[in-house]
C-alpha cells in the first residue's frame, strides 16, 4: 500500500511530464483503481504491456524525483509545518511557557525557510 502511495504521489508532481500514453495508463491504474488486465482489455493490449509501461513510467518518475527533489521537499516542509501546529496548540494549553513555547515555533519557521 504504502508504495503505491509513493508512486502516486511521485505521479502527482511529475506526471505531467509523462508521455500521453503512460500518463493514462497512471490515472487508469492507480487513480482509476482498474486492474492491470482491465487497462490491457480497454487498450487492447496485453497485461504484460501494460506492467512494462506503468513500470517504465515508475522508473522515468524516480528519476525526475531523484533529480528534482520535489517530493521529499514537500514531505520535509509538511513535516515541520506539522511541528509549528503541535508548538501553537501547546500554546493554548494552561501552564505552558509562552516564551519557550515561541522560541520553538521560531526556530521551527527557520528550519522551514531554509528548506524554500
Amino acid at each position: 500500500m504504502a508504495k503505491n502511495y509513493d508512486v502516486a504521489l511521485l505521479f502527482d508532481f511529475y506526471g505531467d511530464l509523462l508521455t500521453a500514453k503512460r500518463r493514462a495508463f497512471f490515472e487508469y491504474y492507480y487513480n482509476g483503481d482498474l486492474s492491470l488486465s482491465e487497462i490491457a482489455e480497454n487498450e487492447g493490449l496485453t497485461r504484460q504491456g501494460v506492467f512494462d509501461t506503468l513500470k517504465k513510467g515508475e522508473r522515468q518518475l524516480r528519476a525526475y524525483e531523484d533529480k528534482l527533489g520535489l517530493v521529499q521537499r514537500f514531505r520535509l516542509v509538511s513535516e515541520k509545518a506539522d511541528e509549528i501546529e503541535r508548538l501553537a496548540e501547546g500554546l493554548c494549553a494552561e501552564g505552558t511557557d509562552v516564551s519557550a513555547a515561541a522560541r520553538e515555533i521560531r526556530e521551527k519557521a527557520a528550519e522551514l525557510k531554509q528548506l524554500g
